[in-house]
C-alpha cells in the first residue's frame, strides 16, 4: 500500500502517488484517501474504500502499539515495586492532559518496540537487606538502568521515580527501613538523572496498597469517566460541607485473596462509621473541585489467604484429634488403617500433617456441605458482628454495585472448575460438590488428560474442594454477600492486561500535574498574538494546509479538463467551418 496507481480515475486524472513519500502522519494519509474516495466513482471508489479501512486499522493498531519515544509532547513516570520476594520496575507514559480540570492522566504503561510492557523483575526481596543497607541502591541499580534505556535521554530530568516498598519492608524494625531509604535517597541521583527526593521512597501500608490497587482497576475500567446516559451512577456525599450530593459513574469493588492475606475495598458513597477503615482522597488536579474526591474502604485480612487458611484448618484439626485421642484412648489418625476422614478433601485422597515429629494420617471424604461447616469457625465470626475476624465492615449497597475478584477468587473457579468469569452461586455450589465428590483416581487422570487449566496442579486438586468451600464462606458467610448476587465477576486479568497497583499508584502521585499544564496554558493566552503565533503551527493546521494543497491541485485538473474541452469545441467548429467553405467552392 505504499504506492497506489490510480489507474481507474479519468485520464486526465491519472496519477502515481506515494503516501509515504509524502511525509504525511497517519491523520493526513487518511485525509488524502478520503479525499480521493469522494471524487472517485464506481470501481475505483471501491478500492479506495478498502484502502481507507486498511488505513483506519494500521492507524488504530499504531496506537496500540510501540510507545512512540520520538514524540516529544509525551511525559514518562517510573514505579519500582519493592516487594517481599522481588523487585519490579514499571515505565508509564502519558500525552499532555486534555486541559479539562475534571479528567485524569491518560497513564498507560510503556511498550518497546517489540511491543511487550516495560518491566523488569529482579529477586529476592530488598528486605534481605537490611543487615546491609549501604547496598540497597546497588540492588536497584539493574531496574533503574532499564527504565532510564528506555525513557529517552532529554526526559529523564521531568520523568519523576517512585519506590515504593511493601509487606517485606514492613516487617523490618523502622531504624532498618530508616537506613534503606536513607541509602536509596543519597545513592541513585548519583548515578540517575530522575526527578527523585526523599517524598518518592516510602514504606506503603497495607492500607495504600489495597487503594492502590482499587485506583488501577477502576482507571482502566473507565469508571473515573463522566458517566453516558447508559451507564449506572452513583449519588456520592463528601465531607465538603455545604456540598450538595454528586451524581457520577458506579465505581467496581475489589477482593483479592493471595495465599497468606485477603483484602477487599470498595467505594462508600456516604459517610459512615469506622473512619480509620475509611480512606478519603482527591484524584483531581484541584483540591477544590470535588468531582474525584473517593471515599474508599479498604481492609486486610492476614490468615485469610488460601494456604494460610488451611494451614490453620489443619493446625486445629492435628490438635483436636490428638487431644481427643489422649482423653478418649481413641486412635483416630495414627495410622494409615485408621485414617481420620476429611471432609474437606477429595474422595480416595490419602494426605498427612506432620507437626512437631508426629503424624496425622487423613482420608478425603469429600463432603462439601461439611466442609463448609468445618471452615466458618476460621472466618471469626464474633461480638455481634458478621465479618471476618469481628472487623467493622462498611455497608454495601448490593442492589447498586459491582465486585471483581481476583487471585484465588478466580483461580479457585477457573482453574479445575472452569466457571470463572460471571459468579453464579448455585452454578459455583454445584460444581464444587460434584468435584469434592469425586474419585482421587479420577481427578488425576483428567489432569493428565489436560481437562484442567495449564496452571492446575497437585497441589490444586488437593486443596481445591477446601479452598471452594472457604471462598464460598468468606464471600457470603463472612462479607455477607447475597446468593443471588449479580454483579460479581472473577479474574487474572481486565481487557487482557494485569493490572498492577503500581498503576493507581502513580494516577495518584502524579493527580496535580495537570494543573501545572493548565496554569501554563493559562500564561500562554495571557501573552500577545504575536508570542503564541509559533504554537498555532501544529498538526491541525498542517492538515487543513495539506487539504487546500490538493484541493487546488484537483481545481487546476479540472480547470485544464475545461480548456482542454472548449479548445477540442472550437477545433471541431473550425473543421465544420472549413468542411462548408470547401464544398461552396466546388463547381
Amino acid at each position: 500500500f505504499h504506492r497506489i496507481t490510480l489507474s481507474c480515475l479519468p485520464a486526465s486524472w491519472y496519477c502515481s502517488v506515494s503516501l509515504l513519500s509524502l511525509g504525511c502522519a497517519p491523520r493526513q494519509r487518511l485525509l488524502l484517501l478520503l479525499l480521493l474516495l469522494i471524487t472517485s466513482e464506481g470501481a475505483c471508489r471501491w478500492i479506495l474504500f478498502k484502502l481507507f479501512l486498511t488505513f483506519v486499522y494500521l492507524s488504530l493498531t499504531e496506537s496500540m502499539e510501540a510507545t512512540d519515544i520520538l514524540n516529544p509532547s509525551l511525559n514518562y513516570g517510573i514505579v519500582v515495586d519493592c516487594g517481599s520476594s522481588g523487585s519490579r520496575v514499571f515505565v508509564y507514559y502519558w500525552p499532555p492532559h486534555n486541559g479539562n480540570p475534571h479528567t485524569l492522566l491518560d497513564i498507560r504503561q510503556m511498550r518497546d518496540r517489540s511491543r511487550n510492557t516495560v518491566v523488569k523483575k529482579i529477586k529476592p526481596g530488598i528486605s534481605t537487606l537490611a543487615t546491609t543497607p549501604t547496598q540497597a541502591s546497588d540492588y536497584l541499580h539493574p531496574l533503574l538502568s532499564f527504565a532510564a534505556a528506555h525513557v529517552p535521554k532529554n526526559k529523564h530530568k521531568e520523568t519523576p521515580l517512585y519506590i515504593l516498598c511493601t509487606a517485606g519492608m514492613r516487617l523490618l524494625p523502622e531504624s532498618q527501613q530508616a537506613d534503606i531509604i536513607e541509602d536509596l535517597v543519597t545513592d541513585v541521583p548519583l548515578e540517575f538523572d530522575f526527578l527523585f527526593s526523599r517524598s518518592h521512597v516510602e514504606v506503603i501500608s497495607g492500607k495504600q496498597e489495597g487503594v492502590y490497587a482499587w485506583i488501577g482497576i477502576n482507571f482502566v475500567l473507565g469508571r473515573f469517566d463522566h458517566p453516558d446516559e447508559e451507564d449506572a451512577t452513583v449519588e456520592v456525599t463528601t465531607s465538603s460541607q455545604n456540598q450538595q450530593p454528586i451524581s457520577r459513574r458506579r465505581t467496581v469493588g475489589i477482593m483479592d485473596m493471595g495465599g497468606a492475606s485477603l483484602q477487599i475495598a470498595y467505594e462508600v458513597p456516604s459517610e459512615e462509621a469506622g473512619k480509620s477503615f475509611l480512606a478519603e482522597f482527591n484524584l483531581g488536579c484541584d483540591v477544590e473541585h470535588t468531582q474525584h474526591v473517593y471515599r474508599v474502604y479498604v481492609t486486610t485480612f492476614l490468615g485469610f489467604g488460601g494456604n494460610m487458611a488451611r494451614q490453620r484448618y489443619e493446625d486445629q484439626l492435628f490438635n483436636s484429634t490428638f487431644t481427643k485421642n489422649r482423653y478418649l484412648t481413641t486412635q483416630t489418625g495414627l495410622s494409615k488403617d485408621k485414617p481420620y476422614l476429611d471432609s474437606c478433601l477429595p474422595v480416595g485422597l490419602s494426605e498427612t500433617i506432620v507437626r512437631d515429629n508426629r503424624t496425622l494420617h487423613l482420608r478425603g471424604q469429600g463432603d462439601w456441605t461439611k466442609c463448609q461447616e468445618a471452615v466458618r469457625p476460621f472466618l471469626g465470626l464474633h461480638n455481634g458482628t458478621m465479618s471476618p475476624r469481628g472487623v467493622y465492615q462498611a455497608p454495601i449497597n448490593f442492589s447498586n454495585s459491582e465486585f471483581y475478584g481476583f487471585s484465588e477468587f478466580y483461580y479457585c473457579m477457573e482453574d479445575v472448575l472452569r466457571i470463572g468469569g460471571q459468579y453464579n452461586s448455585e452454578k459455583y455450589s454445584k460444581a464444587s460438590m460434584d468435584y469434592c465428590s469425586t474419585q482421587w483416581s479420577t481427578l488425576k487422570q483428567r489432569l493428565e488428560n489436560h481437562l484442567y487449566s495449564k496452571q492446575a496442579d497437585d497441589s490444586r486438586l488437593k486443596y481445591q474442594c477446601f479452598k471452594s468451600a472457604w471462598v464460598y464462606e468468606v464471600l457470603h458467610s463472612g462479607f455477607r454477600f447475597p446468593t443471588d448476587y449479580p454483579n460479581l465477576k472473577t479474574a487474572q486479568l481486565v481487557y487482557d492486561k494485569e493490572v498492577q497497583w503500581t498503576l493507581g499508584a502513580i494516577l495518584y502521585k502524579t493527580r496535580f500535574l495537570p494543573l501545572r499544564d493548565l496554569q501554563q496554558e493559562a500564561l500562554r493566552q495571557n501573552h500577545p498574538s504575536w508570542l503564541r503565533s509559533s504554537f498555532v503551527y501544529n498538526h491541525h493546521l498542517f492538515s487543513l494546509c495539506i487539504l487546500v494543497v490538493v484541493l487546488a491541485i484537483l481545481l487546476y485538473i479540472l480547470r485544464l479538463r475545461r480548456i482542454h474541452q472548449r479548445e477540442q469545441r472550437q477545433a471541431e467548429v473550425l473543421n465544420l467551418l472549413w468542411v462548408e467553405e470547401g464544398e461552396a467552392l466546388l463547381p
